[in-house]
């Protein structure tokens, strides 16, 4: 597991810590570690030119007691002071290892061509905002970023300047680093996109921390997931049965993939139930699925048989059928997860409606992408896609379910605890379907009695695995464009590469 702390349970932490140690020792920790790590990725320290951005907090200091080790192995070691006001004990150290400084008054001019002077850096470490910056980089620090050399590696102090640490939002010019270290624990922000992309290779630094509360994001490794294995004595009932009613008149590929990947996603049983038209169409494909067609004007779900989840909406439509299905499904006593259509008909509903619906005992996900959110909350779309760690655990409270926001960083929230965070997939999974296999999957480990947000984040994983492989480059190529159902074939491979 990765476990990230916001802010301010970081500084709470690192104040307990540095009431009992000598002044100084956490910053030479953490400049141990910086430094060991730009060593590693020079490879030969000796020579190499090596360039600061160093504002006035202590990422600066650290910076410039990096920059100081760097020096005295031999390192051409350049510090730019990006403010008039320095960390004084870090610059100190660093002159005395004689380190090269260009203070804040010459910047200015050295930037205008180009960033000329720091053409052939081969690594730079960017100190200039700590993990307390909030908001969009200006003036200097901006054009520092915007100069910075195409062809040197990039290391950000603790967490890329420009990226918000508990939120992963960047607003305007944010470094982009090859490597981020940071210290003591994991940061919220380095877990979630866009930071997350920013921050390249994350580096965790022990420095001592031990007064940490519960983390904020827990981010599972392929390790962590541990999906229930069939025994001996296990039968295709115990396996878990699912439940699944998607598909209608205008979408029937829904019903094919999010059918296709439950069964692969290791139900004992699928139990597909739809218009006339559509469960043809499922018994073709998928001759394991047990169907049963619903008339029109039916929502009897006890015609389906006996499951223990239910899967509804994927291609259902939001018309009354729709609304009727979801309402059954609700209803019911076993745990449900209610994606693209029926998110839909849900928002379309008075509030007072859907709060009776999910007001259920058994367990509820809700899978929606930003678009699909934005119709449960009074929020754009836009506002989701900027503010994503805010609006899951705004759904999540509000609506009183699990909530599990699609997105190139997939988070899932409970109405309380911390928020589950995917690092798995690959851009190419952005492809029409590919929500409808998730939904199968997560469904499938539902009725095999993982708990509703475990299930959300667990199924988010193996689905990147399967997209990472589908798109996997081949004979030397480029990583291919995939389809839904590229990422359905691949899910055996995934759960083969759990331990």
């Amino acid at each position: 597991m990765r476990y990230a702390h916001a802010v301010e349970e970081v500084r709470a932490a690192e104040a307990a810590l540095m009431a009992t140690l000598p002044e100084g020792t956490l910053m030479q920790r953490a400049a141990a570690g910086l430094a060991a790590v730009c060593a590693q990725l020079l490879g030969g320290v000796y020579g190499a030119r090596v360039l600061l951005l160093v504002g006035s907090g202590d990422n600066g200091g650290d910076a410039l007691h990096a920059g100081a080790r760097l020096a005295r192995r031999g390192a051409r070691v350049t510090a730019a002071l990006a403010a008039p006001k320095t960390h004084t004990e870090g610059l100190a150290a660093f002159r005395e290892a004689g380190g090269r400084v260009i203070v804040h008054e010459r910047l200015e001019g050295l930037l205008a061509p180009a960033g000329r002077e720091f053409a052939g850096t081969d690594l730079v470490i960017d100190g200039l905002v700590g993990i307390g910056g909030r908001g969009a980089l200006r003036g200097l620090y901006a054009d520092l970023v915007r100069a910075l050399p195409d062809d040197a590696a990039v290391v950000a102090c603790d967490v890329p300047s420009g990226v918000d640490a508990d939120t992963g939002e960047v607003v305007g010019d944010a470094v982009r680093a090859d490597v981020t270290v940071t210290f003591g624990t994991l940061k919220p922000g380095l877990l979630i996109d866009p930071g997350a992309d920013r921050a390249g290779v994350v580096e965790l630094i022990d420095i001592g921390l031990r007064d940490l509360p519960a983390p904020t994001v827990i981010a599972p490794a392929t390790a962590d997931i541990h999906p229930p294995r069939p025994s001996a004595e296990t039968d295709k009932y115990r396996r878990g049965v699912l439940g699944v009613i998607a598909g209608g008149a205008q979408f029937t590929g829904a019903a094919l993939l999010s059918v296709g990947s439950a069964l692969r996603g290791g139900a004992g049983m699928v139990r597909f139930a739809s218009a006339a038209r559509v469960v043809d169409l499922v018994n073709a494909r998928w001759p394991e699925a047990v169907t049963t067609v619903l008339p029109e004007a039916s929502a009897d779900l006890e015609s389906v048989g006996r499951v223990q989840a239910w899967v509804v909406g994927p291609g259902l439509g939001v018309d009354a059928r729709g609304e009727r299905l979801v309402e059954a499904v609700l209803r019911s006593d076993v745990p449900a997860l209610v994606d693209a259509d029926g998110i839909t008909v849900l928002a379309e509903m008075d509030t007072a409606r859907r709060a009776d619906l999910l007001n259920r005992e058994a367990p509820t996900l809700l899978t929606p992408h930003a678009g699909e959110l934005s119709r449960l909350l009074d929020a754009t779309r836009e506002q989701i896609e900027t503010h994503r760690l805010a609006h899951v655990r705004r759904a999540a409270a509000d609506l009183g379910v699990t909530v599990l926001l699609k997105g190139s960083t997939t988070l899932v929230a409970d109405p309380s605890g911390p928020v589950l965070a995917n690092l798995t997939g690959t851009p190419w999974l952005a492809t029409a379907g590919s929500g409808d296999v998730l939904s199968g999957l997560a469904g499938a480990l539902l009725a095999q009695g993982v708990a509703a947000a475990e299930a959300g984040v667990w199924a988010a994983h193996l689905h990147g695995l399967a997209a990472r492989r589908a798109a996997a480059p081949r004979r030397g190529l480029a990583p291919a464009p995939i389809t839904a159902e590229d990422v359905l074939a691949a899910l055996p491979d995934a759960f083969a590469q759990l331990p």
